[in-house]
């Protein structure tokens, strides 16, 4: 599949309610995102970056980015959740999901800027990626994580996740879901209507 449109890109938003009041919007990164998405992670404490990379890295590699910016390819999709601080779109989190259709299975990773952890905005995010999971028809949602990664661990769980050993590395932990949901049942429609859309231009 290739890269989606610039118009496409920006139809399919989702703006999530939390309890606190505040609200996110989720959307696709577009191709302006690549340096404030850097920032982002450049901001991330040591201990953030090295959990949701696996391992130490201080920034995105070029190709890393690139692979960010071009959603769509290689089926890979990558959001970030905004808020408006001080009158601009701030990026708080973001999250890298793949669907395998031979598998009807979901893998995601996420994370949330260090100083917005612990306000629900991680529980909300994970909700939004089992709609965006719902809306292709995956039956099974999955990400690894490592063992020391308490937060993503708490996460997991208070969302119905298990846990089980990843088979290929002993550091890390696997959570995964099985899931029934259609969309309708979580908050986010437009993405039935997105995934529809993806699935139709990947029989072309």
């Amino acid at each position: 599949m290739t890269a989606l449109r610039l118009d496409e890109l920006r139809r399919h938003s989702d703006v999530l309610r939390l309890r606190s009041g505040k609200s996110l919007t989720v959307r696709f990164l577009e191709p302006g995102d690549a340096e404030p998405l850097q920032a982002y992670f450049r901001a991330l404490t040591t201990n953030s970056r090295y959990n949701r990379f696996l391992g130490a890295m201080s920034q995105l590699p070029h190709n890393l980015l690139a692979d960010f910016i071009h959603v769509g390819e290689g089926d890979r999709f990558s959001v970030i959740a905004t808020m408006t601080i001080d009158g601009h779109e701030t990026i708080v989190g973001e999250a890298r999901y793949a669907f395998d259709p031979d598998k009807d299975s979901f893998e995601f990773g996420l994370s949330i800027d260090d100083r917005w952890q612990g306000q629900g905005f991680g529980t909300a995010l994970m909700r939004n990626l089992e709609c965006r999971a719902a809306a292709f028809g995956a039956t099974r949602l999955f990400g690894d994580t490592l063992r020391s990664n308490t937060a993503m661990i708490a996460l997991a769980r208070k969302s119905g996740f298990d846990f089980t050993n990843n088979p290929d590395d002993w550091k890390l932990v696997r959570f995964q879901k099985h899931s029934d949901l259609a969309p309708k049942e979580i908050p986010c429609a437009s993405w039935r209507l997105a995934a529809q859309r993806i699935s139709l231009q990947a029989t072309v």
